[in-house]
């Protein structure tokens, strides 16, 4: 069945799904899907289809049943009463695939703090056995409820706590933020769907020796790696998680520390792999995530990655015009996105017009200046050179009348001067 977020339609859905499992380390044995107007609030399928999926999971050997939506606490609860077995949905898979490839400490308290907001919800099903020997009164409790309770006391607490050291990791990542705007550095946020190829172009740009894997949700933790572009100025580059279709609610709100490295950045490169027949469904759900953390309006380069899986000829001849026009997702995305950039990061093919096309972004978003600067200011004329456009230099009696452009970002270096 078909979430409502949903950007896949069923059969691409459920293959995603299966990358998921075998992500967390699970052998898929088979799967199944019903179509239907409507969720059954109780059970989530029908009656006989619950039936019908017991009788297979015993024909199978099947040990876990896995859902393609998040299902309610009653859903779940119902489900392993009626399968007999271990019951997951799409969001506890994901968080279990992020526990797993957490390798920071930030990384880790993320996780938990998804996780635990997706269990407490959910506490009563594993208490069901004890609240039935409830023997209920006013101002009385059964040990069932007096063991709930006390659990969700316990996971209240540790959210608490897990959230006063996330806000400490939000300032920390904030202050470097704003060191790095004092120097003058534009940050460039690299997004994409999971496993599109971000963390092989970041390796590529800058050596970072990010983990590459084929699987989704390889690289977790934000990697940010200094840069040279063509003309001499330096940015930063950070690679950030991939993104997925119905991407846990839990996980947005958790990883607001690292999602907030996107919002800040100067430029977004948004990385597809272009040989995926499902890139355009892949690319409206990025587009969908940027869109609920506030992000969808900054600058942003589409970077067509893996070219070379689709049309070799054209990545080695470098013709990309022919490469664009060719009909199907390459034309559409062409046509929707400003900024396009052919690429193989495996290859190495296509870096030169990558920055060079984020040098050209980045200078679009200049503030121009008109000012006059004392002659005991010579290290801001020398920043300003690095960071920015100096277009004429006169020297007169009162100082150095400079006329130029200045990133916004690295305005800052003007403040003593223009106040």
């Amino acid at each position: 069945m078909r979430g409502e977020r949903s950007v896949f339609d069923t059969d691409s859905s459920l293959e995603e799904l299966r990358r998921l499992a075998e992500t967390a380390g699970l052998e898929v044995v088979g799967q199944d899907r019903q179509n239907v107007e409507q969720v059954q609030p109780a059970t989530y399928m029908g009656s006989g289809k619950v039936a019908e999926v017991r009788e297979r999971c015993s024909e199978l050997g099947a040990e876990v049943v896995i859902f393609d939506d998040e299902l309610s606490p009653a859903q779940l609860r119902t489900l392993e009463r009626e399968l007999g077995l271990s019951i997951l949905d799409r969001t506890a898979l994901i968080l279990d695939i992020f526990a797993l490839h957490a390798r920071t400490r930030e990384g880790a308290l993320q996780v938990a703090l998804a996780q635990y907001a997706y269990r407490m919800p959910r506490l009563t099903r594993q208490w069901t056995h004890l609240s039935r020997q409830a023997v209920g009164g006013v101002g009385l409790r059964g040990p069932g409820e007096t063991q709930l309770e006390s659990d969700r006391r316990e996971i209240g607490r540790r959210m608490a706590q897990l959230r006063r050291e996330l806000e400490q990791v939000r300032q920390l990542r904030g202050q470097r933020r704003r060191q790095r705007r004092r120097q003058g550095l534009p940050t460039v946020a690299i997004v994409g769907y999971t496993n599109a190829g971000k963390s092989t172009l970041l390796n590529r740009l800058t050596d970072a020796g990010v983990l590459v894997q084929d699987q989704l949700f390889a690289t977790l933790d934000p990697t940010t790696r200094r840069l040279d572009l063509p003309g001499g100025k330096q940015v930063l580059f950070t690679d950030t998680v991939g993104f997925i279709q119905k991407l846990p609610t839990q996980l947005v709100a958790a990883f607001r520390a690292t999602l907030e490295e996107v919002l800040e950045a100067d430029v977004l490169v948004h990385v597809i792999d272009i040989s995926d027949p499902l890139v355009l469904d892949k690319d409206s759900a990025v587009l969908q995530v940027l869109r609920e953390i506030g992000a969808d309006a900054k600058p942003m380069i589409l970077a067509m990655n893996k070219i070379d899986l689709v049309d070799p000829e054209a990545l080695a001849a470098r013709e990309s015009t022919r490469f664009l026009q060719r009909e199907g997702p390459v034309s559409r995305l062409s046509d929707e996105y400003e900024r396009v950039v052919l690429l193989s990061a495996e290859q190495g093919v296509g870096i030169e017009d990558l920055l060079a096309e984020i040098e050209a972004v980045l200078a679009e978003n200049m503030l121009p200046f008109d000012v006059v600067l004392p002659y005991s200011a010579g290290d801001i004329l020398s920043s300003w050179r690095e960071r920015g456009v100096v277009d004429s230099v006169e020297y007169g009696p009162d100082g150095v009348h400079v006329v130029g452009r200045l990133p916004r970002w690295a305005a800052g270096i003007l403040d003593g001067v223009l106040e």
